[in-house]
Protein backbone atom coordinates (compact mmCIF):
# COMPACT_ATOMS: atom_id res chain seq x y z
CA UNK A 1 0.00 0.00 0.00
CA UNK A 2 1.68 3.73 -0.56
CA UNK A 3 1.66 5.99 2.01
CA UNK A 4 -1.78 7.50 1.27
CA UNK A 5 -3.56 4.15 1.99
CA UNK A 6 -4.59 3.32 -2.01
CA UNK A 7 -3.69 -0.39 -3.32
CA UNK A 8 -0.54 -0.80 -5.61
CA UNK A 9 -2.86 -3.35 -7.79
CA UNK A 10 -3.66 -1.71 -11.26
CA UNK A 11 -7.56 -2.51 -11.26
CA UNK A 12 -10.97 -0.87 -12.90
CA UNK A 13 -12.22 2.12 -10.92
CA UNK A 14 -15.11 0.50 -10.05
CA UNK A 15 -13.28 -2.16 -8.51
CA UNK A 16 -11.13 -0.56 -6.34
CA UNK A 17 -14.01 1.37 -4.54
CA UNK A 18 -15.52 -2.62 -4.37
CA UNK A 19 -12.12 -4.23 -2.66
CA UNK A 20 -11.61 -1.28 0.07
CA UNK A 21 -12.88 -3.31 3.04
CA UNK A 22 -9.80 -5.90 2.24
CA UNK A 23 -7.73 -3.64 0.30
CA UNK A 24 -4.85 -3.61 3.34
CA UNK A 25 -4.39 -7.69 2.94
CA UNK A 26 -5.24 -7.85 -0.31
CA UNK A 27 -1.55 -6.03 -1.08
CA UNK A 28 -0.23 -8.29 1.71
CA UNK A 29 -1.18 -11.38 -0.88
CA UNK A 30 -0.01 -9.34 -3.55
CA UNK A 31 3.49 -8.93 -1.71
CA UNK A 32 3.04 -13.00 -1.03
CA UNK A 33 2.76 -12.99 -4.93
CA UNK A 34 5.45 -11.26 -5.67
CA UNK A 35 8.07 -13.26 -3.53
CA UNK A 36 6.62 -16.42 -4.34
CA UNK A 37 7.27 -15.46 -8.34
CA UNK A 38 10.82 -14.22 -7.93
CA UNK A 39 13.09 -17.40 -9.34
CA UNK A 40 16.73 -17.28 -9.20
CA UNK A 41 17.33 -18.19 -12.99
CA UNK A 42 16.94 -15.14 -14.90
CA UNK A 43 14.80 -16.85 -17.76
CA UNK A 44 12.14 -18.26 -15.53
CA UNK A 45 11.94 -15.31 -13.29
CA UNK A 46 11.46 -13.12 -16.63
CA UNK A 47 8.52 -15.79 -17.55
CA UNK A 48 6.87 -15.78 -14.07
CA UNK A 49 6.87 -11.97 -14.00
CA UNK A 50 5.76 -11.47 -17.38
CA UNK A 51 2.57 -14.21 -16.44
CA UNK A 52 2.36 -12.29 -13.51
CA UNK A 53 1.21 -8.74 -15.14
CA UNK A 54 -1.42 -10.92 -17.51
CA UNK A 55 -3.13 -11.06 -14.46
CA UNK A 56 -5.35 -7.88 -14.14
CA UNK A 57 -8.50 -7.62 -11.79
CA UNK A 58 -7.28 -9.91 -9.00
CA UNK A 59 -10.79 -10.84 -8.28
CA UNK A 60 -10.54 -14.23 -7.25
CA UNK A 61 -7.99 -13.40 -3.80
CA UNK A 62 -10.40 -10.41 -3.61
CA UNK A 63 -12.88 -13.32 -3.33
CA UNK A 64 -11.51 -15.02 -0.73
CA UNK A 65 -10.71 -11.90 1.35
CA UNK A 66 -13.90 -10.88 1.00
CA UNK A 67 -15.84 -13.49 1.88
CA UNK A 68 -13.24 -14.00 4.95
CA UNK A 69 -14.49 -10.65 6.19
CA UNK A 70 -17.96 -11.02 5.24
CA UNK A 71 -18.35 -14.59 7.46
CA UNK A 72 -16.22 -13.26 10.34
CA UNK A 73 -12.89 -11.93 10.09
CA UNK A 74 -9.48 -12.45 7.48
CA UNK A 75 -6.84 -14.73 9.61
CA UNK A 76 -3.48 -15.54 8.66
CA UNK A 77 -4.43 -18.68 6.26
CA UNK A 78 -6.57 -16.44 4.02
CA UNK A 79 -3.31 -14.71 2.59
CA UNK A 80 -1.85 -17.67 0.92
CA UNK A 81 -5.18 -19.09 -0.32
CA UNK A 82 -5.83 -15.84 -2.18
CA UNK A 83 -2.28 -15.91 -3.43
CA UNK A 84 -3.02 -19.25 -4.27
CA UNK A 85 -6.52 -18.54 -6.27
CA UNK A 86 -4.32 -15.73 -8.11
CA UNK A 87 -1.67 -18.47 -9.36
CA UNK A 88 -4.28 -20.83 -10.69
CA UNK A 89 -6.38 -18.23 -12.23
CA UNK A 90 -3.01 -16.98 -13.70
CA UNK A 91 -2.03 -20.52 -14.80
CA UNK A 92 -5.67 -21.13 -16.60
CA UNK A 93 -4.91 -17.56 -18.35
CA UNK A 94 -1.48 -18.59 -19.83
CA UNK A 95 -2.45 -22.51 -20.96
CA UNK A 96 -5.76 -20.92 -22.62
CA UNK A 97 -4.00 -18.09 -24.35
CA UNK A 98 -2.20 -21.28 -25.81
CA UNK A 99 -5.41 -23.23 -26.61
CA UNK A 100 -6.89 -20.14 -28.56
CA UNK A 101 -3.50 -18.95 -30.52
CA UNK A 102 -4.28 -15.36 -28.46
CA UNK A 103 -1.63 -13.35 -28.75
CA UNK A 104 -2.50 -10.12 -26.79
CA UNK A 105 -4.17 -9.99 -23.36
CA UNK A 106 -4.11 -7.13 -20.65
CA UNK A 107 -2.60 -4.79 -23.71
CA UNK A 108 0.64 -7.38 -22.92
CA UNK A 109 1.87 -10.17 -25.27
CA UNK A 110 0.86 -12.78 -24.16
CA UNK A 111 3.34 -15.72 -23.00
CA UNK A 112 3.06 -17.77 -26.58
CA UNK A 113 2.91 -14.88 -28.49
CA UNK A 114 6.24 -13.12 -27.20
CA UNK A 115 8.19 -17.00 -26.17
CA UNK A 116 6.65 -20.13 -28.13
CA UNK A 117 4.01 -23.07 -26.39
CA UNK A 118 6.29 -24.72 -24.60
CA UNK A 119 7.49 -22.12 -22.30
CA UNK A 120 3.17 -21.21 -21.81
CA UNK A 121 2.79 -24.74 -21.05
CA UNK A 122 6.13 -25.47 -18.91
CA UNK A 123 4.94 -22.19 -16.83
CA UNK A 124 0.89 -22.34 -16.64
CA UNK A 125 1.90 -25.86 -14.69
CA UNK A 126 4.81 -24.24 -12.77
CA UNK A 127 2.03 -21.78 -11.39
CA UNK A 128 0.02 -24.20 -10.74
CA UNK A 129 2.42 -26.45 -8.50
CA UNK A 130 3.40 -22.84 -7.15
CA UNK A 131 -0.68 -23.09 -5.84
CA UNK A 132 -0.38 -26.19 -4.67
CA UNK A 133 2.77 -25.42 -2.38
CA UNK A 134 0.76 -22.66 -0.76
CA UNK A 135 -2.48 -24.85 -0.18
CA UNK A 136 -0.17 -27.29 1.33
CA UNK A 137 2.09 -25.21 3.64
CA UNK A 138 -1.73 -24.62 5.86
CA UNK A 139 -1.15 -28.22 6.52
CA UNK A 140 -4.46 -28.81 6.53
CA UNK A 141 -5.80 -31.60 3.90
CA UNK A 142 -8.97 -29.55 3.47
CA UNK A 143 -7.65 -26.84 1.30
CA UNK A 144 -5.80 -28.96 -1.00
CA UNK A 145 -8.56 -31.54 -1.38
CA UNK A 146 -11.07 -28.51 -2.36
CA UNK A 147 -8.43 -27.11 -4.31
CA UNK A 148 -7.32 -30.18 -6.34
CA UNK A 149 -11.10 -31.00 -6.85
CA UNK A 150 -11.42 -27.33 -8.31
CA UNK A 151 -8.75 -27.91 -10.43
CA UNK A 152 -9.79 -31.10 -11.57
CA UNK A 153 -13.46 -29.65 -12.89
CA UNK A 154 -11.62 -26.95 -14.57
CA UNK A 155 -9.89 -29.19 -16.59
CA UNK A 156 -12.57 -31.26 -17.39
CA UNK A 157 -14.98 -28.32 -18.27
CA UNK A 158 -12.25 -27.53 -21.05
CA UNK A 159 -11.82 -30.56 -22.08
CA UNK A 160 -15.94 -30.57 -22.92
CA UNK A 161 -15.29 -27.20 -24.38
CA UNK A 162 -12.31 -28.85 -26.87
CA UNK A 163 -15.19 -32.05 -27.39
CA UNK A 164 -17.47 -29.55 -28.73
CA UNK A 165 -16.03 -27.26 -31.18
CA UNK A 166 -17.70 -27.31 -34.06
CA UNK A 167 -20.61 -28.63 -32.64
CA UNK A 168 -23.55 -26.47 -33.36
CA UNK A 169 -25.59 -28.56 -31.77
CA UNK A 170 -24.84 -27.53 -28.33
CA UNK A 171 -27.79 -27.24 -26.23
CA UNK A 172 -27.81 -24.46 -23.25
CA UNK A 173 -27.36 -27.24 -20.52
CA UNK A 174 -24.50 -28.18 -22.27
CA UNK A 175 -22.92 -24.63 -22.28
CA UNK A 176 -23.52 -24.07 -18.75
CA UNK A 177 -22.35 -27.44 -17.87
CA UNK A 178 -19.21 -26.49 -19.78
CA UNK A 179 -18.40 -23.26 -17.92
CA UNK A 180 -19.36 -23.99 -14.36
CA UNK A 181 -16.31 -26.52 -14.84
CA UNK A 182 -13.90 -24.37 -16.48
CA UNK A 183 -14.69 -20.82 -14.82
CA UNK A 184 -17.32 -21.28 -11.62
CA UNK A 185 -15.38 -23.65 -10.31
CA UNK A 186 -12.69 -21.35 -8.82
CA UNK A 187 -15.11 -18.78 -8.42
CA UNK A 188 -17.05 -20.93 -6.35
CA UNK A 189 -13.77 -22.32 -4.26
CA UNK A 190 -12.52 -19.17 -3.15
CA UNK A 191 -15.60 -18.08 -1.76
CA UNK A 192 -15.83 -21.46 0.07
CA UNK A 193 -12.18 -21.44 1.13
CA UNK A 194 -12.69 -17.69 2.24
CA UNK A 195 -15.51 -18.56 4.89
CA UNK A 196 -14.72 -22.09 5.79
CA UNK A 197 -11.29 -20.33 7.18
CA UNK A 198 -13.07 -17.51 8.73
CA UNK A 199 -14.71 -20.39 11.08
CA UNK A 200 -18.58 -20.09 9.03
CA UNK A 201 -20.55 -22.85 9.79
CA UNK A 202 -21.74 -25.50 7.29
CA UNK A 203 -24.65 -24.31 6.01
CA UNK A 204 -23.01 -20.25 5.47
CA UNK A 205 -19.80 -22.25 3.91
CA UNK A 206 -22.03 -23.36 1.10
CA UNK A 207 -23.94 -20.25 0.47
CA UNK A 208 -21.28 -18.40 -0.42
CA UNK A 209 -19.71 -21.50 -2.54
CA UNK A 210 -23.10 -20.96 -4.64
CA UNK A 211 -22.78 -17.46 -4.78
CA UNK A 212 -19.20 -17.94 -6.21
CA UNK A 213 -20.49 -20.50 -8.81
CA UNK A 214 -23.51 -18.45 -9.90
CA UNK A 215 -21.11 -14.99 -10.14
CA UNK A 216 -18.26 -17.26 -12.07
CA UNK A 217 -21.15 -18.70 -14.48
CA UNK A 218 -22.25 -14.83 -14.92
CA UNK A 219 -18.49 -13.83 -15.38
CA UNK A 220 -18.40 -16.01 -18.02
CA UNK A 221 -21.23 -15.42 -20.03
CA UNK A 222 -20.13 -11.47 -19.80
CA UNK A 223 -16.58 -12.68 -21.29
CA UNK A 224 -18.58 -14.45 -24.34
CA UNK A 225 -20.66 -11.69 -25.14
CA UNK A 226 -17.43 -9.31 -25.07
CA UNK A 227 -15.49 -12.34 -27.08
CA UNK A 228 -18.04 -11.14 -29.82
CA UNK A 229 -18.70 -7.48 -29.55
CA UNK A 230 -16.25 -5.43 -27.26
CA UNK A 231 -13.72 -3.37 -28.28
CA UNK A 232 -10.03 -4.59 -28.27
CA UNK A 233 -8.45 -1.56 -27.25
CA UNK A 234 -10.91 -1.22 -24.28
CA UNK A 235 -10.99 -4.98 -23.63
CA UNK A 236 -6.90 -5.63 -23.88
CA UNK A 237 -6.81 -9.41 -24.98
CA UNK A 238 -7.60 -10.91 -28.58
CA UNK A 239 -10.68 -11.36 -29.23
CA UNK A 240 -12.94 -13.78 -31.41
CA UNK A 241 -10.88 -16.81 -30.33
CA UNK A 242 -14.27 -18.55 -29.47
CA UNK A 243 -15.40 -18.05 -33.16
CA UNK A 244 -12.27 -18.49 -34.49
CA UNK A 245 -11.86 -22.47 -32.28
CA UNK A 246 -15.59 -22.83 -32.99
CA UNK A 247 -16.86 -22.80 -29.98
CA UNK A 248 -21.06 -22.36 -29.43
CA UNK A 249 -21.06 -19.97 -26.73
CA UNK A 250 -24.32 -18.86 -25.31
CA UNK A 251 -25.05 -16.19 -27.47
CA UNK A 252 -23.98 -18.02 -30.85
CA UNK A 253 -26.33 -20.88 -29.33
CA UNK A 254 -29.38 -18.31 -28.80
CA UNK A 255 -28.66 -16.62 -32.16
CA UNK A 256 -28.80 -20.17 -33.89
CA UNK A 257 -32.11 -21.21 -31.98
CA UNK A 258 -33.71 -18.54 -33.43
CA UNK A 259 -33.24 -18.49 -37.10
CA UNK A 260 -34.67 -20.21 -39.91
CA UNK A 261 -33.49 -23.72 -40.82
CA UNK A 262 -32.44 -21.75 -43.84
CA UNK A 263 -30.57 -19.35 -42.04
CA UNK A 264 -29.18 -21.54 -39.61
CA UNK A 265 -27.48 -23.64 -42.67
CA UNK A 266 -25.94 -20.05 -43.66
CA UNK A 267 -24.83 -19.60 -40.67
CA UNK A 268 -23.32 -23.07 -39.50
CA UNK A 269 -21.45 -22.82 -42.90
CA UNK A 270 -19.87 -19.49 -42.22
CA UNK A 271 -19.04 -20.15 -38.45
CA UNK A 272 -17.03 -23.63 -40.32
CA UNK A 273 -14.94 -21.34 -42.19
CA UNK A 274 -11.45 -21.43 -41.70
CA UNK A 275 -9.68 -17.79 -41.42
CA UNK A 276 -9.97 -14.90 -38.82
CA UNK A 277 -12.75 -12.89 -39.73
CA UNK A 278 -16.14 -14.70 -38.14
CA UNK A 279 -16.95 -11.48 -35.84
CA UNK A 280 -17.22 -8.97 -38.82
CA UNK A 281 -19.18 -11.80 -40.81
CA UNK A 282 -21.34 -12.18 -37.78
CA UNK A 283 -22.06 -8.33 -37.24
CA UNK A 284 -25.32 -8.05 -39.08
CA UNK A 285 -26.68 -11.45 -38.18
CA UNK A 286 -26.09 -10.30 -34.60
CA UNK A 287 -27.92 -6.98 -34.93
CA UNK A 288 -31.29 -8.32 -36.21
CA UNK A 289 -31.04 -10.90 -33.44
CA UNK A 290 -31.52 -10.75 -29.60
CA UNK A 291 -28.85 -13.08 -29.29
CA UNK A 292 -26.55 -10.65 -27.39
CA UNK A 293 -29.51 -9.04 -25.23
CA UNK A 294 -30.50 -12.86 -24.28
CA UNK A 295 -27.14 -13.63 -22.93
CA UNK A 296 -26.87 -10.52 -20.54
CA UNK A 297 -30.09 -11.17 -19.28
CA UNK A 298 -29.08 -14.98 -18.23
CA UNK A 299 -25.72 -13.38 -16.66
CA UNK A 300 -28.27 -10.89 -14.99
CA UNK A 301 -30.56 -14.06 -13.73
CA UNK A 302 -27.25 -15.53 -12.25
CA UNK A 303 -25.75 -12.50 -10.53
CA UNK A 304 -29.12 -12.18 -8.62
CA UNK A 305 -29.02 -15.78 -7.65
CA UNK A 306 -25.44 -14.91 -6.16
CA UNK A 307 -26.72 -12.14 -4.66
CA UNK A 308 -29.64 -13.85 -2.70
CA UNK A 309 -27.22 -16.15 -0.97
CA UNK A 310 -26.25 -13.36 0.32
CA UNK A 311 -29.28 -12.64 2.37
CA UNK A 312 -28.19 -14.61 5.89
CA UNK A 313 -24.89 -12.63 5.97
CA UNK A 314 -25.00 -9.93 8.13
CA UNK A 315 -24.77 -6.12 6.80
CA UNK A 316 -21.05 -5.63 6.94
CA UNK A 317 -19.19 -3.43 3.86
CA UNK A 318 -17.54 -6.94 2.79
CA UNK A 319 -21.11 -7.92 2.10
CA UNK A 320 -21.81 -5.22 -0.04
CA UNK A 321 -18.78 -5.46 -1.50
CA UNK A 322 -19.98 -9.43 -2.46
CA UNK A 323 -23.46 -7.49 -3.74
CA UNK A 324 -21.22 -4.91 -6.22
CA UNK A 325 -19.49 -7.59 -7.54
CA UNK A 326 -22.14 -8.88 -8.93
CA UNK A 327 -23.47 -5.93 -10.48
CA UNK A 328 -19.33 -5.56 -12.04
CA UNK A 329 -19.33 -8.93 -13.58
CA UNK A 330 -22.30 -7.86 -16.06
CA UNK A 331 -21.34 -4.26 -16.87
CA UNK A 332 -17.81 -4.36 -17.02
CA UNK A 333 -16.19 -3.87 -20.46
CA UNK A 334 -12.72 -5.57 -19.93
Amino acid sequence: MDSAGEPRLTVPENLRALYAPVVKELNEAEDLLRRELSNDNPFVDQLVKHGFRLGGKRLRPALVLLSAQACGGIRPAHLPLAAMAELIHTATLVHDDVLDEATIRRHLDTINARWDNEASILLGDYLFAQALCLASSLDDVFACRVVCESARRMCEGELKQIESRGNYNLSESDYFEIVAGKTAALTACCCRLGARYAGADAATCEALARYGYDLGIAFQIADDVLDLSGNEAVVGKSLGTDLSKQKATLPLIRLLDTVSAEDRASLVSLLSRSGNHHREALEPWLERSDALSYAREKAVWFTRQAGGELAALPATSACTSLRGLTDFVVTRHQ
